[in-house]
Protein backbone atom coordinates (compact mmCIF):
# COMPACT_ATOMS: atom_id res chain seq x y z
CA UNK A 1 0.00 0.00 0.00
CA UNK A 2 1.19 3.38 -1.23
CA UNK A 3 0.54 5.76 2.02
CA UNK A 4 -0.14 9.42 1.82
CA UNK A 5 3.41 9.55 3.07
CA UNK A 6 4.78 8.69 -0.06
CA UNK A 7 5.99 5.46 0.76
CA UNK A 8 5.04 1.78 0.17
CA UNK A 9 4.37 0.41 4.11
CA UNK A 10 3.68 -3.16 5.06
CA UNK A 11 -0.13 -3.36 6.49
CA UNK A 12 0.05 -2.68 10.10
CA UNK A 13 3.58 -0.62 10.18
CA UNK A 14 2.32 1.71 12.94
CA UNK A 15 4.82 4.49 12.08
CA UNK A 16 3.81 4.34 8.61
CA UNK A 17 -0.17 5.17 9.60
CA UNK A 18 0.87 7.96 11.97
CA UNK A 19 3.01 9.75 8.84
CA UNK A 20 0.23 8.53 6.80
CA UNK A 21 -2.78 10.13 9.14
CA UNK A 22 -0.22 13.30 10.05
CA UNK A 23 -0.19 14.13 5.85
CA UNK A 24 -3.65 14.01 5.67
CA UNK A 25 -4.37 16.15 8.73
CA UNK A 26 -1.50 18.48 7.85
CA UNK A 27 -3.13 19.34 4.69
CA UNK A 28 -6.53 19.61 5.88
CA UNK A 29 -5.49 22.38 8.49
CA UNK A 30 -2.11 23.46 7.97
CA UNK A 31 0.89 21.78 9.97
CA UNK A 32 0.58 24.31 13.02
CA UNK A 33 -3.34 24.12 13.46
CA UNK A 34 -2.86 20.01 14.27
CA UNK A 35 -1.55 18.54 17.95
CA UNK A 36 -0.04 15.26 18.61
CA UNK A 37 -3.22 14.77 20.38
CA UNK A 38 -4.83 14.97 16.60
CA UNK A 39 -2.84 13.09 15.23
CA UNK A 40 -2.98 10.39 17.97
CA UNK A 41 -6.71 10.51 18.05
CA UNK A 42 -6.62 9.84 14.26
CA UNK A 43 -4.89 6.46 14.95
CA UNK A 44 -5.96 5.38 17.84
CA UNK A 45 -3.36 6.46 20.66
CA UNK A 46 -2.79 9.02 22.71
CA UNK A 47 -1.17 12.15 21.70
CA UNK A 48 1.74 11.43 24.08
CA UNK A 49 2.05 7.93 22.34
CA UNK A 50 2.91 9.63 19.04
CA UNK A 51 6.77 10.19 21.13
CA UNK A 52 7.51 6.34 20.77
CA UNK A 53 7.15 6.55 16.98
CA UNK A 54 8.91 9.73 16.73
CA UNK A 55 10.72 12.62 18.90
CA UNK A 56 8.41 15.52 17.81
CA UNK A 57 6.03 16.77 15.44
CA UNK A 58 8.33 18.47 14.08
CA UNK A 59 10.51 15.45 13.38
CA UNK A 60 7.23 14.00 11.34
CA UNK A 61 7.00 16.58 9.20
CA UNK A 62 10.67 16.44 8.30
CA UNK A 63 10.56 12.69 8.01
CA UNK A 64 7.85 13.18 5.56
CA UNK A 65 8.93 15.83 3.12
CA UNK A 66 12.58 14.40 3.05
CA UNK A 67 11.00 11.01 2.00
CA UNK A 68 8.93 12.21 -0.33
CA UNK A 69 11.75 13.96 -2.00
CA UNK A 70 13.90 11.42 -1.84
CA UNK A 71 11.23 9.25 -3.69
CA UNK A 72 10.69 11.64 -6.06
CA UNK A 73 14.19 11.82 -7.37
CA UNK A 74 14.91 7.88 -6.87
CA UNK A 75 12.07 7.00 -9.08
CA UNK A 76 12.63 9.60 -11.57
CA UNK A 77 16.08 8.62 -11.77
CA UNK A 78 15.53 5.03 -12.25
CA UNK A 79 12.81 5.73 -15.40
CA UNK A 80 14.64 8.17 -17.35
CA UNK A 81 17.71 5.72 -16.83
CA UNK A 82 15.36 3.04 -18.17
CA UNK A 83 13.71 5.10 -21.14
CA UNK A 84 15.45 4.09 -24.57
CA UNK A 85 15.32 7.57 -26.02
CA UNK A 86 14.70 11.29 -24.56
CA UNK A 87 11.20 11.13 -25.74
CA UNK A 88 10.19 8.36 -23.90
CA UNK A 89 12.31 9.74 -20.79
CA UNK A 90 10.09 12.55 -20.73
CA UNK A 91 6.67 10.57 -21.10
CA UNK A 92 8.49 8.62 -17.79
CA UNK A 93 8.56 11.68 -16.16
CA UNK A 94 5.56 13.08 -17.05
CA UNK A 95 3.77 9.84 -15.83
CA UNK A 96 5.82 9.38 -12.63
CA UNK A 97 4.64 13.01 -11.64
CA UNK A 98 1.38 12.43 -11.97
CA UNK A 99 0.87 9.33 -10.61
CA UNK A 100 2.68 10.43 -7.21
CA UNK A 101 0.57 13.66 -7.52
CA UNK A 102 -2.76 11.60 -7.99
CA UNK A 103 -1.60 9.36 -5.13
CA UNK A 104 -0.47 11.53 -2.89
CA UNK A 105 -2.75 15.00 -2.70
CA UNK A 106 -2.08 15.39 0.69
CA UNK A 107 1.73 15.77 0.27
CA UNK A 108 1.64 17.94 -2.40
CA UNK A 109 -0.59 20.11 -0.03
CA UNK A 110 1.69 19.81 2.97
CA UNK A 111 5.06 20.38 0.80
CA UNK A 112 3.75 23.63 -0.44
CA UNK A 113 2.12 24.83 2.66
CA UNK A 114 4.40 23.64 5.31
CA UNK A 115 7.94 23.27 4.12
CA UNK A 116 8.97 26.33 5.54
CA UNK A 117 7.70 24.92 9.16
CA UNK A 118 10.72 22.28 8.76
CA UNK A 119 14.03 22.97 10.87
CA UNK A 120 16.79 25.07 8.58
CA UNK A 121 19.37 21.62 7.91
CA UNK A 122 16.31 19.50 6.72
CA UNK A 123 14.51 22.10 5.05
CA UNK A 124 18.29 22.12 2.97
CA UNK A 125 18.28 18.68 2.92
CA UNK A 126 14.68 18.65 1.12
CA UNK A 127 15.87 21.72 -1.20
CA UNK A 128 18.67 19.76 -2.47
CA UNK A 129 16.82 17.04 -2.88
CA UNK A 130 14.04 18.92 -4.87
CA UNK A 131 16.64 20.91 -7.17
CA UNK A 132 17.90 17.60 -8.08
CA UNK A 133 14.79 16.11 -9.01
CA UNK A 134 13.98 19.21 -11.17
CA UNK A 135 17.89 18.77 -12.62
CA UNK A 136 16.58 15.55 -13.78
CA UNK A 137 13.98 17.37 -15.68
CA UNK A 138 16.14 19.95 -17.42
CA UNK A 139 18.93 17.03 -18.56
CA UNK A 140 16.15 14.77 -20.59
CA UNK A 141 14.38 18.53 -21.58
CA UNK A 142 18.17 19.68 -22.81
CA UNK A 143 18.35 16.02 -24.99
CA UNK A 144 15.23 16.44 -26.28
CA UNK A 145 15.92 19.83 -27.33
CA UNK A 146 19.72 20.80 -27.32
CA UNK A 147 18.32 24.58 -28.40
CA UNK A 148 16.66 24.92 -25.27
CA UNK A 149 18.62 26.42 -22.42
CA UNK A 150 19.50 25.36 -18.79
CA UNK A 151 17.39 28.43 -17.70
CA UNK A 152 14.36 27.78 -20.16
CA UNK A 153 14.29 24.00 -19.10
CA UNK A 154 14.16 24.68 -15.59
CA UNK A 155 11.16 27.17 -15.96
CA UNK A 156 9.94 24.77 -18.05
CA UNK A 157 9.99 21.89 -16.04
CA UNK A 158 8.52 24.47 -12.89
CA UNK A 159 5.71 25.28 -14.70
CA UNK A 160 4.68 22.12 -15.19
CA UNK A 161 5.18 21.23 -11.90
CA UNK A 162 2.58 23.53 -10.89
CA UNK A 163 0.26 22.06 -13.34
CA UNK A 164 0.49 18.60 -12.30
CA UNK A 165 0.94 19.90 -8.67
CA UNK A 166 -2.56 21.18 -8.68
CA UNK A 167 -4.15 18.14 -8.67
CA UNK A 168 -5.31 18.60 -4.78
CA UNK A 169 -7.26 21.07 -6.09
CA UNK A 170 -8.49 19.54 -9.51
CA UNK A 171 -8.20 15.86 -9.20
CA UNK A 172 -11.76 15.13 -7.99
CA UNK A 173 -13.33 16.37 -11.57
CA UNK A 174 -13.04 13.30 -13.34
CA UNK A 175 -12.08 9.68 -12.32
CA UNK A 176 -8.83 9.20 -11.90
CA UNK A 177 -7.66 7.50 -15.38
CA UNK A 178 -9.42 10.14 -17.02
CA UNK A 179 -7.77 13.24 -14.84
CA UNK A 180 -4.65 10.81 -15.69
CA UNK A 181 -4.95 11.10 -19.45
CA UNK A 182 -5.95 14.82 -19.60
CA UNK A 183 -2.77 16.00 -17.32
CA UNK A 184 -0.22 13.83 -19.13
CA UNK A 185 -1.94 15.49 -22.68
CA UNK A 186 -1.58 18.72 -20.98
CA UNK A 187 2.02 18.89 -19.47
CA UNK A 188 3.54 16.91 -22.86
CA UNK A 189 1.78 19.98 -24.42
CA UNK A 190 3.17 22.63 -22.26
CA UNK A 191 6.38 21.15 -21.59
CA UNK A 192 7.12 20.92 -25.85
CA UNK A 193 5.52 24.29 -26.36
Amino acid sequence: MTTASGVRRAPGSRREEILDEAAKLFAERGFHRVGVDDIGASVGISGPGIYRHFPSKDSMLAEMLLRISERLLAEATARVSAAPSPRLALEALIGWHIEFALANPSLIVVQDRDLASVAEPDRRRVRRLQRRYVEVWVGVLRRLDPTRTEPAARAAAHAVFGLLNSTPHSAQALPRQEMAALLHRMAVAAILA
